[in-house]
């Protein structure tokens, strides 16, 4: 394969780097019957269907936080990475209604371009550095 070639499929799809990320745990306890009433699948779908212009979102098999679940981590679009956002871990999430305080803030902006809505404040945690080390941020 070419430099030029490689440095192509290296780089992000158009319009990737500036949109949130959202990360959907779905591991051994985020997304299972462990937390109950709750359906997990609307749960995703809904956020891929609300975001589907604004933010690519992504589940995962585990991030390693199985006391916060469901898990989700809302990382910041270039923009917001430039304007100082970094990315936040909310736990606990589940209900739809904060699902959708969730998708409102990300359709705002997110980290760095919005200020987080104080609601996700009761969401909002700090993992260990080697669970932040997953997602390489």
């Amino acid at each position: 394969m070419s430099r030029r070639a490689r440095e192509k499929a290296a780089a992000p799809a158009a319009g990737a780097a500036a949109r949130c990320t959202v990360t959907v745990c779905r591991g051994c306890c985020c997304g299972t019957p462990k937390i109950p009433r709750l359906d997990h699948a609307a749960q995703l779908t809904g956020l891929r269907t609300a975001l589907a212009a604004t933010a690519t979102v992504r589940p995962v098999p585990c991030l390693d936080a199985c006391e916060h679940g469901n898990v989700i981590v809302v990382q910041p679009s270039a923009a917001g990475r430039k304007a100082g956002g970094r990315p936040v871990w909310l736990g606990l999430v589940n209900d739809l209604d904060a699902s959708a305080d969730i998708t409102a803030w990300i359709e705002a902006g997110g980290p760095g371009l919005a200020d987080m809505p104080a609601v996700l404040d009761l969401y909002a945690f700090s993992p260990s550095r080697r669970v932040r080390a997953q997602l390489g941020d």
